[in-house]
């Protein structure tokens, strides 16, 4: 609820300026979504929210999602610049990497992206992509995702690395991850698959190499969380995941962030670009500013996995705010039963 509230309170900062638009003014925007899973649906969400907040009927959004086929987001993304939209928002790295081929005018942002450096192909980049580019980051730390491997499975020996390969994001990952297992004498193997045809065959020659599987924010194995959950699990393999959407549907552990508040936050910078005129070419990626330990009860009590009590058990926040919503509700209606009527 307070996080909820912020937003809003964020939200409301931006009503001075959109006092200024004048009342014929709307704006179109293009959604391009790379594919329909938990993470990226929240992080589309949120950026409409936060627009729609402010901005109301003065707004369109054209959203379309290209069901997980890279060349598809580039057909997309041309149909916007084509229809000369205000701005377009690329939800995951082959829409961003899509959109900023298509247009050097239109605004970009960028949402679910993990590293825009390795994405737009810019060495030793600084935090500005400098040109019509800009937008969210979702990178948890990951030398804390490494060292979650090692908390929750102090005797694991091999860890295979699940990713798709096609997806430069999940491949800056893995690398990262592994550098920090090595560090602590942890042996890895990469196990990429190229499309979502081999993630069966590759999954299962990672469990027989692997006591423990790592999964970074990936969006082909997000989609497929059920594929890799009937592999794993009866081979009796655990999976640590980089993000909360693959960790409920197969892993027993992930640090997570919120996609709805990094896609709130996108809309945002969408609000200080169409409306405040901010320069998009000036603009710093943002990151989430907090990171939680969260687990999967089912699978983790399947594994027989002790865990930690620093960590969340997934749902356990959407169930105590829903909770204390409930409860509030139902304080308003015996106040309100308990009024006198009027005379």
């Amino acid at each position: 609820m307070k996080k909820v509230l912020a937003l809003v309170l964020v939200a409301m900062m931006m009503l001075g300026s959109v006092c200024a638009v004048a009342e014929d003014t709307t704006y179109t925007i293009g959604i391009c979504q790379l594919v329909q899973h938990v993470a990226l649906d929240a992080a589309t969400q949120g950026f409409r929210d936060a627009i729609t907040e402010v901005l109301g009927d003065k707004v369109v959004f054209d959203e379309k999602n290209a069901f997980g086929d890279s060349p598809t987001c580039a057909t997309i993304v041309n149909g916007f610049v084509s229809a000369n939209v205000d701005l377009i928002l690329a939800n995951a790295t082959p829409a961003l990497q899509a959109a900023a081929s298509a247009s050097y005018d239109i605004p970009i942002l960028g949402t679910s992206v993990t590293e825009y450096g390795v994405a737009l192909e810019i060495p030793d980049f600084t935090g500005v992509v400098g040109y019509n580019v800009s937008g969210t980051s979702d990178l948890a730390p990951l030398d804390q995702q490494a060292a979650m491997i090692v908390e929750l499975f102090p005797e694991a020996k091999n860890v295979g690395l699940l990713f798709c390969s096609s997806e430069p994001n999940s491949a800056y990952q893995v690398k990262v991850v592994a550098e920090e297992l090595a560090k602590v004498g942890i042996t890895t193997k990469d196990f990429p698959f190229s499309d979502l045809n081999d993630v069966a065959a590759v999954t299962t020659a990672a469990c027989e190499f692997s006591d423990v599987i790592y999964v970074p924010t990936d969006n082909t194995v997000a989609s497929a969380t059920g594929i890799v959950d009937g592999v794993c699990r009866p081979a009796g393999v655990p999976i640590i995941a980089g993000e909360e959407g693959i960790c409920s549907g197969c892993g027993v552990a992930t640090l997570s962030i919120s996609y709805y508040d990094l896609g709130y936050a996108t809309g945002l910078m969408a609000l200080r670009i169409l409306v405040d005129g901010e320069d998009i070419t000036k603009m710093p990626i943002e990151y989430a500013p907090n990171f939680t330990k969260k687990y999967n009860e089912e699978i983790s009590a399947e594994f027989g996995v002790t865990i930690p009590e620093d960590y969340i058990a997934i749902g356990a926040e959407e169930e105590a705010e829903a909770a204390e919503e409930g409860e509030t509700a139902e304080g308003t209606e015996a106040a309100e039963e308990s009024e006198p009527a009027a005379e």
